[in-house]
């Protein structure tokens, strides 16, 4: 539990800045090399190198190095975690507001 709890914080942490998002929603659409991806944004490549490292510390991306081309590809089965995550505050938000409506219309059956 406390290794899925680390992975998650970190995914999160990654996910917290609106250029990796945008990198994770671009790479949504297919592989892209870190040159293509840099392209999008007004920072030096050794700044955008960073969020790649981030992403793939995280395991969010995969990258290939191939000759002078990094390839970098998303790891849909790593958004899971995130996925699996909203799942279950999803059940437990959904199960408080039965509660809540079952209450209250009890409640009111009760007054006369």
């Amino acid at each position: 539990m406390a290794q899925y709890s680390a992975q998650l914080d970190g995914v999160f942490v990654a996910l917290g800045d609106q250029t990796r998002r945008a990198v994770i929603r671009r790479l949504g659409l297919g592989p892209a090399s870190v040159g293509e991806l840099a392209r999008e944004f007004p920072m030096a490549l050794p700044s955008f190198m960073k969020h790649v490292r981030m992403l793939e510390g995280t395991g969010l991306i995969r990258t290939v190095k191939e000759g002078r081309v990094r390839t970098c590809t998303l790891n849909r089965e790593r958004l899971a975690l995130v996925d699996d995550w909203l799942a279950e505050q999803r059940g437990i938000w959904l199960g408080r507001t039965d509660r809540l409506e079952q209450f209250v219309t009890e409640t009111l059956e009760d007054q006369p």
